[in-house]
């Protein structure tokens, strides 16, 4: 394989197994703090090849979540979008931060999101989220430095970027 084609089959492998991961039976204490595996991979390749994946890449990719996931067309799509255009605004500070700091953005970044699938989902009625809404978010902010330091570790191994 050429290197082109190596990061493209990279980049949607480590996506599929991020919608793999969100999909997961997981047990009903988990699925309540199951954070959303498909953001942080999309923040990740925007910060690693801002040119390769971006807001596009992004979009496609909130597509086919929202049809894995059942959840209305485009909600998704729109949500990673917009992540994707600020995480691309933002990738030249992010990728000189120290992982806590990009573990702090994350936390935005997702709650962002959160706010937006809410936003999208409650449209024509009035609702409140319960404070476990949240909770993926700050899961995923925790678990960033893990998954920025694994989908590296596959990026070099493969020799991408």
């Amino acid at each position: 394989m050429n290197k082109s084609s190596t990061t493209v089959f990279v980049i949607t492998c480590s996506l599929s197994t991020a919608m793999i991961l969100r999909i997961l039976p997981w047990p009903r204490e988990w699925l309540i703090a199951n954070p959303d595996w498909v953001l942080l991979f999309i923040v990740y390749w925007n910060l690693a090849l801002p040119d390769r994946f971006g807001v596009v890449g992004a979009w496609f990719t909130g597509l086919l979540a929202d049809a894995l996931t059942g959840s209305m067309l485009g909600q998704q799509a729109l949500a990673y979008t917009l992540v994707s255009y600020m995480s691309l605004k933002l990738h030249r500070q992010l990728r000189l931060a120290p992982l806590f700091q990009q573990s702090l953005m994350l936390l935005l970044f997702q709650l962002f999101c959160q706010v937006m699938v809410f936003w999208t989902q409650n449209i024509k009625s009035v609702n409140t989220a319960a404070a476990h809404y949240w909770l993926p978010s700050v899961v995923g902010a925790a678990l960033w430095p893990a998954i920025f330091l694994a989908l590296r570790w596959v990026r070099r191994n493969f020799s991408i970027g």
